[in-house]
């Protein structure tokens, strides 16, 4: 049991405590005073105006520094194809095309890309004129839930590319000639896009008829 004395010590220190919590300058109040006047932690410029190529159309952001490219083409241009899924490189369906080659969007800064030219799945088709590679996607059923699709036609798009360009992956058996367009091929580039439904086979037959349609 505590004693009057007790009681009234432990009052005073609540007191004391709460009184020094509010006037300290590393105090929330203070430090959400200051945000506005020192937004970077090396006093870094807070916003900055890039430029940019998106599906054919220059566009302008005043952004953070730090706003990576995933989130400038999501919440700045509202171009939601790309998706957020691990945000660490690891998934693959936030993948873009940044002057013709495919990238993660949300390992890189949007800073980064003035003067790029960026498609997204919204830049390779619509609707009613479907990309080759969204038709066989279509057709194959190359997808389920459809989170991974964008970065995985994105990515199907830009892997026949690279085969086409005679760029070698780690199975690709000759060096000295174009890599053939084999299962094993695509499975290696593609390796990097995860389908947490499982539709792979289904994925392969459809860039694979592409790739036969257009060889």
């Amino acid at each position: 049991m505590r004693t009057p004395d007790a009681e009234a010590g432990r009052r005073e220190l609540i007191i004391g405590t709460a009184a020094v919590a509010i006037s300290a300058p590393g105090s929330a109040k203070a430090r959400a005073a200051a945000a506005p006047v020192l937004d970077t932690a090396l006093g870094a410029p807070a916003m900055t105006h890039v430029s940019f190529t998106v599906n054919g159309e220059t566009r302008e952001l005043d952004l953070d520094t730090r706003t990576t490219l995933l989130d400038a083409l999501r919440e700045h241009l509202n171009l939601t194809g790309s998706k957020k899924g691990c945000d660490h490189g690891q998934c693959g369906a936030c993948t873009a095309m940044v002057n013709g080659r495919r990238i993660n969007t949300c390992l890189t800064l949007a800073v980064m890309h003035e003067g790029d030219e960026i498609t997204t799945i919204e830049g390779l088709g619509s609707p009613d004129r479907l990309h080759p590679m969204q038709e066989a996607f279509v057709k194959h059923d190359g997808y389920q839930c459809g989170y991974c699709t964008p970065g995985q036609i994105c990515s199907s798009v830009a892997v026949l590319e690279e085969i086409r360009a005679g760029i070698p992956s780690h199975v690709t058996v000759e060096l000295s000639g174009a890599p053939q367009i084999t299962a094993e091929e695509i499975r290696e580039r593609m390796s990097g896009n995860i389908c947490r439904c499982g539709a792979y086979a289904n994925i392969l037959d459809a860039i694979t008829e592409v790739a036969e349609r257009h060889a």
